[in-house]
């Protein structure tokens, strides 16, 4: 039997920084509540976008789209993991088991599915829409894969660099858009999946070493930088992606988005104080270890029980008003109150795969192979994000940089890089 989260809270040592675990709970919670919202489906079956039905309201993703506050913390962890733990291999092997194992098993459940309903020609309305959202939110898996993968190379600049790393990041943020808006340059704008995403990644660094000293400066800059970038240039007003939309600032990251990363860690930084007050009481502290330790596996099911709630609706023939109506909003409370109960039921089952594995010894050199795994993995849940579960059998295929994926290509791809790092961590040396 596992320790308990009353156990782990109870051994929890002085030295531990329990508003980071805060804020990595707290972000993943706004990310879960935002998509419950935005998910407006209609009686038809259609899956629409709440900030599309009621444009005003994408003004609230400048508080509310706090993904960059997760690749802030992880920022942080990372620097202290890969440093009580330098060799890459076993670095990247404790880092990935509680990110990819239920990752796979979500896949694997998902993809048995997708085939039992194709082959019963069930896949139509809401379950078929339902097959091809599932897996979108598995973007953010992919980003965090690539942050694990390149923490030790950025490590070691921030270590000599400091700030100027971060700048050398943002100075390619800025250079990227340039080329993009004013010299009309193709495809350069997917560089800033890294160096946007990088760049807030590399704050987490400069936290771990005490450098962020005057978050109120970076916060009034990023503020003040987003709110410049979109009234004067071709940045819309919302921090997450609306479909339709001719520039996106998450799909790829602009700087207005890496602006508004600024704006969110200098605020979070600036709460710091209270936060670390707050998480210190014994019965919060609780609550926060044991979200913690299914975070990741109520992240990867959280769509599919808000849509299984909706089908439940449509299959027990009880009205969906229209997006946005007085009695939409009144029905909140209630769809987000069975999303959660059939979140709780999911967790329960399928928990048991993030509970952590004991480290094994390092004893051999497994660093190229655990970089080939990584990187394999990583284009295949990117790849699985894009693609879906829709036309499993009818060989339905998404665009990964120029090249065709299918959703079995990407699942294979995403296997056999688990295994690699598994391999190389097993016995890894340099």
């Amino acid at each position: 039997m596992g320790i308990s989260a009353r156990e782990l809270a109870a051994a929890t040592p002085a030295t531990r920084d329990r508003y980071v675990d805060l804020l990595r709970v707290a972000s993943l919670a706004v990310v879960v509540l935002g998509h419950w919202l935005m998910a407006a489906v209609t009686a038809d079956g259609q899956v629409g976008n709440l900030l599309a039905v009621v444009p005003e309201l994408q003004a609230v993703t400048w508080v509310f789209q706090v993904m960059p506050v997760f690749f802030f913390v992880g920022g942080f962890s990372h620097a202290l993991a890969h440093r009580s733990r330098p060799r890459y291999a076993a670095f990247l092997r404790a880092r990935l088991q509680r990110l990819l194992r239920p990752t796979m098993v979500f896949a694997g459940v998902w993809g048995a599915a997708a085939l039992v309903l194709q082959l019963t020609g069930t896949d139509t309305g809401l379950t078929g829409v339902a097959l091809r959202l599932v897996t979108q939110p598995l973007w953010f898996i992919g980003i965090y894969l690539a942050m694990v993968a390149f923490t030790p190379p950025l490590l070691r600049l921030h270590e000599r660099w400091g700030w100027g790393a971060f700048g050398a990041l943002v100075g390619g943020a800025v250079a990227v858009d340039v080329l993009r808006f004013a010299a009309d340059v193709p495809f350069v704008e997917f560089l800033n999946f890294a160096f946007v995403w990088l760049a807030v990644h590399q704050l987490g660094f400069l936290r771990a070493d005490g450098m962020i000293r005057r978050p109120a400066l970076l916060a009034g800059a990023g503020l003040v930088g987003a709110g410049t970038l979109v009234a004067l240039g071709p940045y819309p007003l919302s921090m997450v992606g609306m479909p339709g939309e001719e520039v996106s600032n998450m799909a790829p990251p602009t700087l207005a988005l890496l602006c508004h990363g600024l704006w969110l860690v200098g605020a979070v930084e600036l709460l710091k104080g209270p936060g670390a007050r707050f998480v210190a009481r014994a019965g919060v502290w609780r609550t926060v270890v044991a979200a913690n330790g299914i975070a990741m596996t109520a992240f990867l099911w959280h769509l599919t029980a808000m849509l299984g709630v909706y089908g439940a609706m449509l299959g027990l023939g009880a009205g969906l008003p229209a997006p946005a109506s007085a009695a939409w909003w009144a029905q909140v409370p209630l769809r987000f109150a069975a999303a959660a109960v059939l979140t709780a039921l999911l967790v329960a089952v399928f928990r048991r795969f993030e509970a952590p594995v004991p480290a094994a010894p390092a004893t051999g050199a497994g660093g190229p192979l655990a970089a080939l795994g990584i990187t394999l993995a990583l284009f295949g849940v990117l790849g699985l994000s894009l693609t879906g579960f829709a036309g499993l059998l009818d060989g339905h295929a998404a665009t990964l940089i120029a090249v065709p994926v299918t959703a079995p290509v990407a699942v294979g791809l995403a296997l056999a890089g688990w295994l690699l790092v598994e391999r190389a961590g097993r016995g890894s040396g340099r």
